[in-house]
Parts: structure tokens; C-alpha cells; sequence
């Protein structure tokens, strides 16, 4: 029976303290206890269904994680202060001084500068592979590697990992796959497909209003209470806890996702046809063009599309730069980094979001001065869209110079 992640956010009930159609919030950072037994069984964890302290858990947080591990089909997730806050840790529980990682080359710039700057403090080495060469990956693996992480859909490159060849390899190898899927929710089931932890930043689609920073990892229930254990738990004792507001909010929004991925699809598929047919150099898991469209297609759950982000490369950066302030003053989206917000988002990569890795390494990796990432939006009338967004084009010769 194929995998309905929306079904499974669907089928959970959660009622208010007083009947309401929403959970209540939690809105207290500590709790009460009758009994002093009680309190140190729930600091030993030992005391189902009690709280002690919101660092630790909260039942919005609860909520929240139950949630996202059925979306994900996993044992159970923890919520927590931002992307980062997810990623950082999930690392840091997996792996000891001396330890090494397999990293895709392509990733958050944010995530790479961790692995390539912090993580050396600890002893902790990566060797950053193309992830879509399979052969290139199993032989980055020494006796020290304990992850392999990737994206699903990188960012920016939107490069696609084949998650079921990574879980083989992974388990050849008796190491973890952990998988970053923020930009790929409900489209892919990494989880499904054999990866051992999916993380998500939850600023982006899943939470999709651009109000509020979080994350979150799923994974299976001992890894999850091992990030949370009060001894030696990374997630626990770095701190990156989400608030209980912040939970309640993403989990309201959390409940339409499934509808917004469809139409961010519908959108991203129209204009990536439409600019791929004006002769510019685009980039879309969905077109037939890009090198890994069938694997998507074959990792897909068909309903969600292939995603809402895509790329162009104008050719060079005062060119992006140029197209971008033109179409934010035309009000067709907005020159911001960040995605899955209600309007397009567009910025260049490489001097944004992937600005922490060094220019010949961009180089290497093919991301050009002149590449605008886009996260499109849910505009009601994408044609129109697509039309105004051709005349700024043919107003600063990029359409021209890219057919030529």
C-alpha cells in the first residue's frame, strides 16, 4: 500500500483542554509536581505523560513531533529551535573525537560551515563527495565513518540524492543516513526509502509563513531519547529547544501543507517549462532535462509534485542582481533568502546562502556567480506571473543574450 504522508497528519486528533478544535498551548516553562517521587522519576524519564522543565518537553512540542514523525513515517521526532538546531546535534550525538563523515558537496551553506569549520574542533573530519555518484560515495567511506548526510533536493544546486543507493551503502557499512528533506516535504519519504534520520528545518514549507524559526529531527524512538538524555543528550544540553507557541503555530499551518505543496509544484513546474523554452539555462527536478528527473520520479509520492524550487543563471551576478531588484519592484516576489513563504523568494546563492564556501569550491561544484534560486510561490494566476516576469527579462537583454 503506497505511503500517504498528509493522511497520516490527518488521521491525529488533539483536542484543547477545554474541547477546542486545537490543542491547548503550553504555555509554562516549568511544572508542578503532587508528589517529590514523581518529579525525580520525570527527571530520570521515567514518568510518562509528565513534564518537568520546557528545555526537556513540553506536550506542544509533543504534539508537534508526533505529528512530523507520522508526515515522515518514523518512530517518533524532536522539535527544536531552528534547522540548525536539528542538524548540529543529530551530528554531534552520532559521532566521537576521531570519527569521520561523508557529506554531500552541495548543501546548506550553513550546514557546510559546520562541517567544514566547527566540527574539525572536535576532532571530526568530512569528506564533501558528489552525492549522485554512488561509486564516489562508497569509496569516501573509511573505518571512521559513522554519517552519511545529504539532501534530498540541495541547496541551491537542487542535485538529487538517491536516498534508497545511500541506504545500501549506509547499511553495507553499518553507518547512519541522515537526510535533510526541507526542500522536498510530502514529495519525498526519506524514512521510506531507507534513510535513518530526516530532518527538516520547519522555517520553510512545513511551516510556511515566514514567521518562525524551528526544526525538527525524526528518527526511531532510542535515537530521539538518546538526543534528549539529560546526561549526555546533544540536543538537551546544547539547548536549542523550541518554544511552545512557536509549536502550536507550525503545527496549525503544518495541517494545510499538503495543499501548499501541490500548488508550490503546480507554479515552479509552470515557469521552469516556460523559462527552459525561452532558451535560459534552468534547472527543475521536474523537467526532463534535469539529470535525475527519472530517480525523483521514481522516489516521488506523484501527488506533491516536484517541489517549489528552481534555478536560473542569468550569466552573471550585476545581471541577477539587476533581475531581481526589477522583479521585486514589480511585486514578483521578494529579494530575500529563505523559502516556502505564500510569495516567490528569490536570491543568488552564492553570495547569500552559500556564501560560506570558498569560490573555488563553488566553482567546482558548478554554482555560478550568475544563479538566482527561486522559491516559488502560491500565486493564483501564474501566468500572469511568468509574463511579467519575461518582459524584465527581455527589458535587460537576458532573454536575448541567453538564445544567442
Amino acid at each position: 500500500m503506497a505511503f500517504k504522508p498528509a493522511n497520516n497528519i490527518q488521521d491525529l486528533q488533539y483536542f484543547g483542554e477545554f474541547g477546542g478544535v486545537n490543542p491547548s498551548i503550553s504555555d509554562s516553562s516549568t511544572y508542578t509536581f503532587l508528589s517529590a517521587k514523581t518529579m525525580f522519576d520525570t527527571f530520570e524519564g521515567n514518568a510518562d505523560g509528565c513534564y518537568l522543565y520546557s528545555r526537556h518537553s513540553s506536550p506542544s512540542n509533543l504534539y508537534l513531533g508526533e505529528a512530523l514523525a507520522a508526515m515522515e513515517g518514523t518512530e517518533t521526532a524532536n522539535v527544536s529551535a531552528s534547522g540548525m538546531g536539528a542538524i548540529t546535534p543529530t551530528l554531534m550525538q552520532l559521532c566521537d573525537a576521531g570519527d569521520h563523515i561523508v557529506s554531500s558537496r552541495t548543501i546548506y551553506g550553513g550546514t557546510y560551515a559546520f562541517l567544514k569549520n566547527f566540527t574539525p574542533r572536535f576532532n571530526i573530519e568530512t569528506s564533501f563527495v558528489d552525492i549522485t555518484k554512488l561509486d564516489v560515495v562508497e569509496a569516501s567511506i573509511t573505518k571512521n565513518t559513522k554519517v552519511i548526510f545529504c539532501e534530498s533536493v540541495s541547496n541551491p544546486l537542487l542535485e538529487v540524492a538517491d536516498i534508497k543507493g545511500l541506504a545500501e551503502i549506509a547499511k553495507r557499512h553499518n553507518i547512519t543516513l541522515v537526510v535533510d528533506n526541507t526542500f522536498s516535504p510530502l514529495s519525498i519519504s526519506p524514512a521510506k526509502l531507507g534513510a535513518d534520520i530526516v530532518i527538516h528545518s520547519l522555517t520553510k514549507f512545513i511551516n510556511g509563513s515566514s514567521d518562525t524559526v524551528g526544526g525538527v529531527v525524526c528518527g526511531t524512538q532510542e535515537f530521539i531519547d538518546a538526543l534528549r538524555n539529560v546526561n549526555d543528550g546533544a540536543s538537551m544540553l546544547l539547548g536549542s529547544t523550541m518554544d511552545s507557541l512557536r509549536s502550536a503555530s507550525v503545527l496549525k499551518n503544518l495541517r494545510t501543507l499538503h495543499i501548499r505543496m501541490q500548488q508550490h509544484s503546480l507554479n515552479a513546474s509552470y515557469l521552469a517549462e516556460k523559462f527552459e523554452q525561452d532558451g535560459l539555462k534552468t534547472v527543475y527536478p521536474g523537467l526532463a532535462s534535469h539529470p535525475s528527473h527519472d530517480l525523483f520520479k521514481s522516489m516521488m509520492n506523484e501527488k506533491y509534485g516536484f517541489g517549489g524550487m528552481l534555478t536560473i543563471d542569468v550569466g552573471s551576478l550585476d545581471k541577477a542582481n539587476e533581475l531581481m531588484e526589477m522583479m521585486q519592484k514589480k511585486n514578483l516576489g521578494y529579494l530575500a533568502v529563505s523559502l516556502g513563504f505564500y510569495k516567490t523568494l528569490f536570491s543568488a546563492p552564492g553570495s547569500s546562502t552559500s556564501s560560506e564556501i570558498p569560490e573555488e569550491e563553488q566553482e567546482a561544484m558548478g554554482l555560478s556567480d550568475g544563479l538566482i534560486r527561486f522559491s516559488i510561490g502560491l500565486d493564483a494566476d501564474i501566468e500572469r506571473t511568468y509574463q511579467m516576469m519575461r518582459e524584465c527579462m527581455e527589458s535587460l537583454n537576458i532573454l536575448k543574450a541567453e538564445m544567442v
